[in-house]
């Protein structure tokens, strides 16, 4: 990892954050990125102390894994971290903040060293009275020590040797600084002697003391221990814990060291998509100062950057890089919330010159070698500056065309930066190739730092030459041998590559343009056919009940009686009125996705295949209805909100971390074993001690018989003897 940090230009801006851990550690957060970034978030409404610094406490845990002995230093480390969590306790998170601080329960035991220690690790008084007493013994003795060199001091005797009337500490010892002949005044012992040739004495009557001290000391040390191997003991049975409380600060350090890295600057987090696009928007690489904000749209497989030497090229790799390596681990950086960043397992870059004397292997062979690894890639994104580097460009440029495109298929993104325009123009056509331009001001002659999308930047090699110092005349030559038609053959290249996507763009929205007039033409047709149909029947229907009506009202004519020849004409009148005709309109000018209306009901035109017509209402679902029954509807419906499904894991009540299944039947211990252990997977812990005992064994082969089989569980073992060994068994989770 730390190759592709310093490759990138992060080292200085990485280090700054991890000044920010309360203790040393990678900056990878493992876990679901999405709940850390869920906890970071809600951390951050409150406002809170970040924790001391804890020093690094794995060795302290197989040492007290071993049955040893902590130092009083390494114990308050501990206490350190279970004060931090007790302060974390007094705010009233909510959500997912307030599940996790929740199932950090602390045992009672451990919850009672906060009373032992003061703020600066000292043991605080009344916890042991033995301590106390030899702690009271050891202050007079220094009081009498004290005073005792300062009426030595003092003495009138002693005052023609005194260099000074100081009291010197020296190898840890209180001494005075004489002259020679002291020994006439006073019995001292020499212990140091300065550069002026005088001497450093203790007085007989201080060492005397200053024995006594040290006794004192020895005996406060041996109470001190005996206080250790108590704790240590304690610790020991609660082992689990202190595993799973260690882990959870370094999780919650992780927190709050992004969340006052990002409040720093005012920096963002920006979480990876499961799309593999990207979107920069105003991103500023950490390594430069008043960089101008990058814009680039890394939507398709390849980016190829050319352009004008020092024009930002690689720098523009870097922060493409940059930006998806910080993203996959969670740290904050400078860009605009609405970029998009892809989620790809790898990050490659390719930008040193690989050439190797000890090695024997040539630039062009080394990048051959690099890309070769390439191949068995999946899910990787990768940067390649100067890609056709040590060998000759056209060659190249045919080679990393075909390599380019294989490496496409392998759900590979690639950023490229080249100052050959070949292999640009080969891939200029190829749809999964994004060209950018280094754009150069050509009035200022030098560059903008700006880029272009969608085009390929000349070189300006000959004007970057003149603006770093080399003669005009000398430049002038050059232009000379490199000949105008070689220049022309540039010009041309970007032009027609220019063209080529102009022109490729245009075609396409041509041919929309043209199948969208195909799909008109066959609406209108099958709208004239179904009008033609429906027309002949509405004529037929009228012609039909014209010539019943027409019948009733002769008979009614040719009837002699009066009132049989009423009861016709009654008849005939019934049939007139009941001769409707169908109004016949013309269709709509209805296209896919418009809103319309059936009968009742509102929705979406999905498809129209000839008279019949695939319709989507509101409720979502889909029905083949005649095109002739819709019409087109403007309402747009009202948002429904719908019900998510939540699914409620109950937290267990019990934060203990072991389970004693002692005179229990082996069904009644399975089924408790079975609920313990999902308590524990829910609570987030990683180790379980579950006692069985030894007697006939069946219980004990049962349990065995039951993690054999549990999808969840990683390993067990017999206990430690002070755990109870045979009897019982620390379960991996």
């Amino acid at each position: 990892m730390q190759d592709i940090i310093k490759k990138l230009d992060l080292t200085e801006y990485l280090e700054t954050f991890q000044e920010l851990f309360s203790r040393r550690k990678n900056i990878i957060l493992e876990g679901d990125i999405n709940l850390h970034y869920k906890l970071i978030n809600e951390l951050s409404k409150y406002d809170f102390t970040a924790p001391k610094q804890v020093a690094n406490l794995d060795k302290c845990l197989v040492h007290i894994q071993k049955q040893g002995v902590l130092k009083l230093d390494d114990i308050y480390e501990f206490t350190k971290i279970i004060r931090y969590f007790l302060y974390l306790k007094k705010f009233n998170f909510e959500g997912k903040l307030k599940e996790w601080i929740d199932k950090i329960v602390i045992p009672d035991d451990i919850l009672s060293l906060d009373d032992f220690f003061d703020s600066k690790g000292n043991l605080k008084e009344g916890v042991d009275d033995d301590f106390d007493n030899i702690q009271n013994a050891i202050y007079k003795n220094k009081e009498l020590i004290r005073q005792n060199l300062h009426k030595t001091i003092n003495s009138s005797k002693l005052k023609p040797y005194l260099v000074d009337s100081q009291v010197h500490l020296v190898n840890d010892q209180e001494a005075i600084l004489v002259r020679g002949g002291f020994n006439h005044v006073l019995k001292a012992t020499v212990i140091h002697r300065s550069n002026s040739g005088f001497f450093y004495i203790v007085p007989h009557s201080i060492s005397e003391l200053k024995q006594k001290r040290s006794d004192l000391i020895n005996k406060q040390e041996e109470i001190v221990l005996k206080l250790c191997k108590q704790i240590s003991t304690m610790f020991e049975k609660h082992l689990l814990f202190l595993k799973f409380v260690n882990k959870e600060f370094d999780r919650f350090d992780h927190y709050q060291a992004r969340l006052f890295f990002a409040k720093a600057d005012d920096k963002n987090f920006l979480i990876p998509s499961k799309k593999n696009s990207c979107k920069l928007i105003d991103f500023k690489h950490p390594a430069l100062r008043g960089a101008k904000p990058i814009n680039v749209d890394f939507s398709k497989s390849v980016i190829m950057i050319t352009g004008v030497n020092a024009g930002g090229k690689t720098m523009m790799l870097k922060s493409i890089l940059a930006s998806v390596f910080m993203s996959k681990y969670l740290i904050p950086y400078y860009a605009d919330k609405s970029s998009q960043i892809g989620n790809f397992k790898n990050i490659l870059a390719v930008l040193d010159d690989p050439q190797s004397v000890k090695n024997d292997i040539s630039t062009f062979a080394g990048r051959m070698v690099e890309f070769s690894t390439l191949f068995t890639q999946r899910n990787a994104i990768v940067g390649v500056d100067e890609i056709e580097l040590g060998t000759d460009s056209d060659e190249a440029a045919s080679l990393f065309k075909v390599i380019i495109e294989e490496l496409i298929k392998k759900d590979i993104k690639i950023i490229i930066t080249t100052h050959h325009k070949r292999l640009a123009a080969l891939l200029a056509s190829n749809d999964d190739v994004e060209l950018i331009a280094a754009l150069y001001d050509e009035a200022n002659q030098r560059p903008t730092y700006d880029f272009l999308q969608g085009t390929i930047g000349k070189s300006y090699a000959f004007e970057t030459a003149s603006r770093y110092g080399i003669p005009h005349n000398i430049v002038k030559l050059a232009k000379k041998v490199y000949g105008e038609d070689k220049d022309k053959l540039n010009e041309l290249i970007e032009r027609s590559s220019d063209l080529e996507r102009e022109y490729k763009q245009k075609i396409q929205k041509l041919d929309e343009e043209l199948e969208k007039t195909k799909r008109l033409q066959r609406g209108l047709k099958d709208q004239r056919e179904s009008l033609d149909e429906l027309i002949y029947s509405e004529k037929s229907k009228l012609q039909k009940e014209y010539k019943d009506a027409r019948d009733e009202a002769k008979k009614a004519i040719k009837a002699k009686i009066y009132q049989e020849g009423h009861r016709h004409l009654n008849t005939a009148h019934s049939k007139a009125s009941n001769i409707k005709t169908e109004k016949v309109k013309e269709h709509e000018d209805l296209k896919v996705g418009d809103r319309v209306k059936y009968r009742s009901s509102k929705g979406i035109l999905v498809s129209i295949k000839g008279k019949q017509a695939f319709f989507e209402n509101d409720s979502g679902m889909k029905m083949k209805v005649p095109l002739e029954e819709l019409s087109r509807s403007g309402n747009i419906p009202k948002p429904q909100v719908k019900q998510k499904a939540t699914v409620t894991v109950s937290k267990p009540e019990s934060g203990h971390v072991t389970l004693d299944l002692h005179g229990q039947r082996a069904d009644e211990a399975i089924e408790n074993l079975d609920k313990f252990l999902s308590d524990a997977l829910i609570a987030g812990f990683d180790e379980v001690l579950v006692y069985h005992g030894i007697g006939t064994g069946k219980l004990s082969f049962a349990v065995k018989t039951f993690l054999d089989k549990h999808p969840k569980i990683k390993g067990y073992t017999d206990a430690h003897p002070s755990q109870g060994g045979f009897g019982a068994k620390i379960i991996k989770l």
